[in-house]
């Protein structure tokens, strides 16, 4: 069957590290660190202090859509989230993002871009927006099935 022991244990640790996968989906992507960003939210910048120097960030965007949220500014935090949604799209094509495919929550640098693109749904729900609410739903879940629980319980 096998020409020596060292080749069947190669394949069948290969064939074992496939099991349970989707062979068909695409590899996950995974956004780049921002540690200039982190290191101003960690000094308790404010995020619109940040977004003149790291307009690209998703994550910025986002933390500005939450808090508008909160606020009970429904239609600016729809606006600071689908700038983070579309800065988050942009960063995910760079990172090889075909479109379609996993971008785990699991990997910090991604928090951001799903953070925006949950607070684009919560926003667009809340200005009577259902097929965007729907499209949104859709892609936070095909994104990371476990993104939206993730998420409101960060945010408590």
């Amino acid at each position: 069957m096998w020409a020596d022991p060292q080749t069947a244990q190669e394949e069948i640790a290969m064939s074992e590290s496939l099991i349970g996968k989707n062979l068909m989906e695409p590899p996950a992507t995974l956004l780049p660190e921002e540690p200039e960003v982190q290191a101003r939210i960690e000094a308790g910048d404010l995020p619109e202090d940040i977004v003149p120097v790291a307009p690209d960030s998703s994550l910025v965007w986002a933390m500005m859509a939450e808090d508008a949220w909160k606020e009970g500014r429904t239609v600016d935090s729809y606006a600071y989230a689908r700038v983070g949604y579309h800065r988050g799209l942009d960063a995910l094509r760079r990172s090889g993002w075909r479109g379609a495919g996993p971008v785990p929550y699991s990997h910090e640098p991604n928090r951001g871009f799903l953070r925006a693109l949950y607070a684009l749904g919560r926003a667009a729900a809340g200005i009577g927006e259902s097929e965007e609410v729907q499209r949104i739903g859709t892609f936070l879940n095909d994104s990371d099935p476990s993104a939206k629980e993730q998420i409101e319980k960060a945010q408590g």
